[in-house]
Parts: C-alpha cells; structure tokens; sequence
C-alpha cells in the first residue's frame, strides 16, 4: 500500500531507521490534517516488522509544531472514534504504546499540541540555543488539552507542572532539561550528529529486546490511561467557547497568530500583556 503525506516528510534511514519531518507552512502549525497523516503513519509504524527507531524533527529550524490550528476541518477530529477516545487521544494513546522507539529533536518552537506531541515520544532532546518549549493555552483564556496535563505531572512533578501550564512562558532547553521536560539540551552544532548517532545506535540492536523493553518500562512508569487524556481533551474543546478564549483569540489572530510574526516568535512576552478590557 502507497501512502501520500502532505505535511510529513520521511527519509528511510534504513529498514530500521526513519526520519519524519513536520513540513506545513509558514510555522507548522498542527491541524485536522496533521492528525490524519499522523494516524495514516502510526499505522505503517505499528505494521512494520523492520522498524526499530523513529526520529521527529521540523524542516522549519524556527518552528518544530508551533501549536494547533482550530481553523481547518475541525469537524473531522471533533467526533469520538466508536472506542469513546478522540482522534487525538486515540492517536497518543496507540502512539505511546508502538513497538518503535520514537524520538523528538526539538529545534525551534513546541508549544501546545507541539509539546504534547514530544511528549507522547519516548525521549525527546532539545537544541540548546534553539529549542523551545511551552504552554500557553490558559494565556488564550483554554488549557491543553492533548496529554500535557497527564504527561508533564509525571516528568516533573506538580508543582513545576502547575508553574508551566499556569504561567503560560517559554521554557528555554537548558530550563526543560532541569525539569525533566526533555532528555538533554545538546548544542545545536552537535545537535544533528547526536541524534543521528543516537538513532543509529538503536536502530542496530534486536527489535524484539527493544520492543519488550519499552512495554515493561510503560507498564512500571505510570502511563496516563487514555480515558484521562480524553477528558481533558473534551475540556479543551469545550474551553474554546469559553468567554475569555472568545475574547482573548481574536486580539491573538490580529497579533499575527499563524503566521511568521512576532507573536509566534515571541509568545510569552504577548500572552502575558493581553489586555481583554482594553
């Protein structure tokens, strides 16, 4: 089976090593589309006996998943699959649970549904000077609502969770990596070689080790079960209606949101001056 990815650009390694790019300009924003070609892949990654690791990186060195993009066929990711999850939460629930090492190289900007995507990888490293990592979604007046309020808790704890997803910042890597949000901060003039070592250093031990490995590190590490995911991911949809989402997104849209301007680049310095009188 041929499959056509628009927003994913993959590079085949070797049988047991491949890359996935987030290719979807201008800043890689996440959208219902994304979602499609991400499940169409999961399903070539759950299927191949080969497969050992799986690198995700951007082709946009500024933006590695900006965050998610509400504005394009949302209908078709707004109805719960017949197993009662959302596409979303079914996709990093099947995600998480993949017989592959999955691996994300951070360079750039992982906010919201970006983050969420790293952290449903097994390990994720960062870029030192390049990579960065947030939450803004309770600065636009909603909250995350796609695995951070389940993940992050369980890599760094309540209180540097609440700290995160409370004050809506910018986390540079140096800041992740002492929390725990991302393996390593690895300077971006060794970043590539690393992962690329990394990579190919799993890629050459037995599939079957590794696969085994992961299912009893998963089941002795308090994976968050998909039915909290959905819940919040529910919230998070209804939170887009909200009063203050409703009066806070579209002062974000004319600030550039989407689009290569200073409120992408600069997120945190924006979302804390959002004057919702004004």
């Amino acid at each position: 089976m041929t499959t056509t990815f628009q927003q994913l650009k993959i590079i085949r390694h070797s049988a047991a090593y491949w890359r996935v790019s987030f290719d979807n300009p201008p800043i890689n924003m996440l959208d219902a589309r994304t979602v499609q070609e991400l499940v169409q892949l999961l399903e070539l990654l759950e299927t191949d006996q080969y497969l050992r690791v799986v690198v995700f990186d951007s082709t946009n060195l500024e933006f590695f998943i900006a965050h998610f993009d509400t504005g394009t066929e949302m209908e078709t990711i707004l109805t719960p699959l017949p197993n009662g999850l959302f596409p979303w939460v079914d996709f990093v629930d099947r995600f998480a649970k993949l017989p592959v090492v999955t691996v994300a190289a951070i360079r750039g900007r992982a906010r919201g549904v970006g983050s969420e995507f790293a952290l449903a990888c097994d390990i994720r490293f960062g870029s030192l000077e390049k990579a960065i990592l947030a939450h803004f979604e309770v600065g636009a007046g909603a909250i995350p609502g796609g695995g951070a309020l389940e993940r992050l808790p369980r890599l760094v704890g309540r209180s540097r969770t609440l700290e995160i997803i409370l004050g809506a910042e910018d986390f540079d890597a140096v800041t992740a990596e002492r929390y725990g949000w991302i393996n390593r901060a690895i300077p971006d003039a060794e970043f590539e070689n690393f992962v690329d070592a990394y990579a190919r250093r799993i890629a050459s031990f037995d599939k079957q080790a590794l696969a085994e490995a992961k299912r009893l590190i998963n089941a002795r590490s308090n994976e968050p079960p998909a039915a909290l995911i959905n819940d919040a991911h529910s919230t998070f949809l209804d939170s887009l209606t909200w009063p203050g989402t409703s009066k806070r997104v579209p002062k974000l849209m004319a600030l550039g949101s989407g689009q290569r301007s200073d409120l992408e680049l600069n997120f945190s310095r924006h979302v804390g001056y959002l004057d919702i009188d004004g």
